[in-house]
């Protein structure tokens, strides 16, 4: 009975403080619970308003960008085919070849059966004269819709093909449909050679507008009296479509997020090369932000902050929830 009758000593702010100061390059950080920011952190320059590139976290815009655009009729269904939005660069691609059954759906999930432009092959990918052709000229690997391959190449995929469907800049379309209902704006974005916005990497937010963002997934789609997003799309998006999908923890994914567990609660969150980070723990009604230097990744990064959910600030936030 010795090990059950240990009580955990509580967690306090400061304990949490200390473990985050020896992140080797944290930027920002803030835990938001209840409606109330409970602790916010900065060393390195960083600044609650002050934009930072969030790296691959932009990938789970491009899930607000998919609803807004579900939702106001520029897109007509997760399944509609991207062949019909990117006709140039379909022409080549024979008539019964099977990157012809692509869907919005494969792109969100990152199962487009394409090979990936990540990791090793990102350097060849962002070198090329023109992204979107080169993505879409391989050869498939795996039948659509049957594995996740974690590729920036589909992400980048799918921004052009929302871009096309709402007929505007993404910027200006997200700008005006997601961020302005935030009350943030977007910092720098990169493009591509065709003057794509770089879908799923390389956008500026602030902590501020991550946490804003966050916040429209915690409370359903609504931020302040406005709903931006449904909750049926939340829901389907935290739904796990693949599982044990990363390369060291076990991490599901749903549509452009990830999830896992920390101290026995369910996280979706959103991840960016550098440890740039937003968790969402609906069970603590609860919001993390992380941001680190997006040019540099210590080694066990990543691993180091996973380690601090589980271990710290998880549990301080678990402790706060009770009544």
């Amino acid at each position: 009975a010795g090990d059950a009758s240990v009580t955990r000593q509580p967690i306090s702010i400061d304990e949490v403080s200390a473990a985050l100061a020896r992140l080797p390059r944290l930027s920002g950080f803030i835990a938001f619970q209840h409606g109330e920011i409970v602790h916010q952190q900065y060393a390195r320059g960083g600044a609650f308003g002050k934009p930072i590139n969030i790296k691959s976290a932009s990938k789970s815009i491009l899930n607000a960008l998919t609803a807004i655009a579900l939702q106001r009729g520029d897109l007509p269904s997760l399944d509609a085919p991207i062949s019909g939005y990117l006709p140039r660069y379909f022409a080549p691609i024979p008539k019964n070849d099977k990157r012809r059954t692509i869907t919005v759906r494969h792109l969100l999930t990152m199962s487009s059966g394409l090979p990936s432009t990540s990791i090793y092959n990102y350097g060849e990918w962002v070198s090329s004269r023109d992204w979107i052709a080169y993505a879409l000229s391989q050869d498939l690997v795996y039948e659509p819709g049957s594995r996740m391959t974690y590729s920036t190449g589909d992400t980048h995929l799918l921004a052009a093909v929302l871009a096309s469907a709402a007929g505007a800049s993404l910027r200006a379309y997200a700008q005006r449909h997601l961020f302005d209902a935030l009350g943030v704006q977007i910092g720098g974005w990169d493009r591509d050679p065709q003057g794509n916005y770089f879908g799923g990497n390389n956008m500026a937010l602030s902590p501020q507008a991550l946490l804003a963002f966050g916040r429209l997934y915690l409370d359903g789609g609504v931020y302040g009296a406005r709903r931006v997003l449904s909750k049926d799309w939340i829901d389907a998006s935290w739904t796990p479509r693949f599982l044990n999908s990363s390369f060291n923890t076990r991490h599901d994914y749903g549509y452009l997020w990830w999830h896992t567990r920390y101290a026995g609660h369910s996280a979706w969150f959103a991840w960016g090369y550098g440890g740039q980070f937003l968790f969402v723990l609906p069970s603590l009604n609860a919001i993390v932000v992380f941001t680190g230097d997006p040019d540099a990744r210590t080694r066990g990064g990543n691993d180091a902050i996973y380690d601090l959910m589980e271990r710290t600030i998880v549990p301080h936030l678990a402790q706060r929830s009770v009544p």
